[in-house]
């Protein structure tokens, strides 16, 4: 199934953080674990990590690959970890809210 643009934009920086929070990761590899549940862009990907470094909820580093050059890597700062976990409860409360309209509505799951 298509996924609306709107709903993928909407969530993608709460996807990566997630993702990131579960691992330390560079950004191809992000773009490989997003691909396994929605389909993003990498042009919509990298501009997200700028983001997200420049506001300082990541910091990056590099790290030696055996497969060419060295590969930066994404951590979650402190502040990032607040972000997350306040996103992730807006989050829940948000879907929840909808899924009861739905439901109101008579689209059951």
């Amino acid at each position: 199934m298509e996924i609306n643009v709107q709903f993928k934009k909407g969530v993608l920086e709460l996807c990566v953080l997630v993702l990131i929070n579960k691992k330390d990761q560079y950004g191809f590899e992000l773009a490989q674990q997003m691909s396994h549940h929605i389909q993003v862009a990498e042009g919509a990907l990298y501009p997200l990590l700028r983001r997200l470094v420049n506001d300082g909820l990541c910091t990056t580093y590099l790290q030696e690959s055996t497969e060419g050059p060295p590969r930066k890597y994404y951590r979650l700062t402190e502040q990032g970890h607040d972000y997350m976990n306040a996103m992730v409860a807006e989050w829940k409360f948000f879907a929840n809210n909808v899924s009861n309209l739905l439901k109101e509505g008579g689209f059951h799951e």
